[in-house]
């Protein structure tokens, strides 16, 4: 049974850290779930799911740096127990609130900042954790089984929340609790590692900025990861699924759901295939194509005005994003040195929370300006554009070769 597995997940130690990927992302799409629909029924006013939003985004851009550079000093095992360990005590609280009854929105919003401060804190050692335990010839496969747990917990977590909170809302968080401490128990079941930095003298300014200064001068990298940013900025523009789901497909909150899952069932079928066979062509034209399509299959979504076609573009927008996610990833954890991985995800880290923020922010405003349909084709023929451009910005990623070619930096 275990040849059949995809060959990272035969190591034993990333089979763990698998693991604690896809319960604890379970567990967050279910706490989303309830958490959405407790916070909305205190004074039914969608500005308090912005603000639950907003105070979980805060503490990323205050404690990225010094995440990364606690990453780089400490075992990174560790850190992400801890991590786990804080996610573990804010679903206690949201229990306690579910139990007591309490409407209010204050202890939803403190609880976003702690659960803001846990993903900040152990986010860059928790993704620093494959390339240290993974060979490098797994290295692509590990990446993209990462991406897979990631998107089951995507389809398969609000449905679940739903579900259960319908039945019990309770429930909803002493499941969610039962596979924190599962995620947890797989961590700490990961064999120790000491930092690579952890004999070295206190962090300066310049240790602490080591993270932005390597991206900075990795233009390969640097390319990758701008790219991904704009494209996200500029040209995701899923957050309109619900006017389009109102006022052009007429299909009703189904049909809605069924338009917010279409991308995530795309990404998680190519996630499934990159495990299976990795890429092999050249990375660098493979990213601007990918990236091209992915404006392409969004000038579909909102030209369509039939449900078949729309979810098939999404389906294959969410299929070319899992493919640019799986490159850029690829490339930072094989050309980012050992002892940069914690500060350089951090960063990374970052670049991820503001695009996916800031994207629905900025799809929001573009469409009240100039129309949904007209935003949504026109962020999908800037990301054309982009993708056309990039080859001439960052010729070094232009000219990058196949994945199991890169070395580090």
């Amino acid at each position: 049974m275990r040849r059949r597995l995809p060959p990272a997940l035969q190591d034993r130690a990333f089979a763990f850290l698998w693991t604690s990927s896809l319960a604890n992302g379970l567990a967050s799409q279910m706490i989303a779930v309830a958490i959405g629909w407790q916070v909305y029924a205190i004074h039914r006013n969608p500005l308090d799911l912005g603000l639950v939003g907003l105070a979980e985004f805060v503490p990323l851009p205050i404690l990225a740096l010094p995440a990364g550079q606690i990453a780089d000093r400490v075992s990174r095992r560790t850190i992400a127990a801890i991590s786990l360990a804080l996610s573990l005590a804010t679903v206690g609280v949201l229990l306690a609130i579910t139990v007591t009854d309490v409407h209010a929105l204050w202890p939803f919003l403190s609880v976003g900042v702690i659960a803001g401060v846990a993903s900040a804190v152990g986010s860059p050692a928790t993704r620093a954790l494959t390339p240290e335990i993974v060979p490098a010839e797994l290295l692509t496969g590990a990446i993209a089984l990462r991406s897979v747990a990631s998107q089951i917990g995507i389809v398969a977590g609000p449905a679940l929340g739903g579900v259960i909170f319908a039945v019990d809302p309770v429930s909803v968080y002493a499941v969610a609790a039962a596979l924190i401490a599962v995620a947890l128990a797989a961590i700490v079941a990961l064999p120790y590692r000491a930092a690579p930095l952890a004999d070295q003298p206190p962090p300066d300014w310049e240790s602490l900025v080591a993270g932005v200064r390597f991206i900075l001068s990795t233009r390969m990298l640097l390319g990758a990861i701008s790219l991904d940013l704009i494209a996200v900025l500029l040209g995701d523009s899923i957050a309109l699924a619900p006017v389009f789901a109102r006022s052009i497909l007429h299909i009703g909150p189904i049909g809605l759901g069924a338009l917010r899952t279409a991308p995530a069932l795309g990404a998680l079928a190519a996630g499934i295939m990159l495990a299976r066979r990795p890429l092999r062509r050249r990375a660098g034209p493979a990213l601007l194509a990918v990236i091209a399509t992915f404006g392409a299959a969004m000038i579909v979504f909102g030209l369509s005005k039939w449900l078949p076609l729309s979810l098939a573009a999404l389906a294959v927008a969410g299929f070319v994003d899992m493919i640019s996610v799986n490159i850029r990833a690829t490339t930072l954890a094989v050309v980012t040195p050992r002892e940069l991985q914690g500060r350089v995800n951090a960063v990374e880290w970052v670049f991820i929370g503001a695009s996916n923020e800031l994207g629905a922010f900025e799809s929001g405003v573009v469409a009240s300006l100039i129309g949904t349909v007209a935003a949504v084709v026109a962020g999908g023929a800037v990301m054309i554009g982009i993708a056309a451009s990039w080859t001439r910005l960052f010729p070094e990623l232009a000219h990058m070769g196949p994945l199991e070619e890169l070395q580090p930096a």
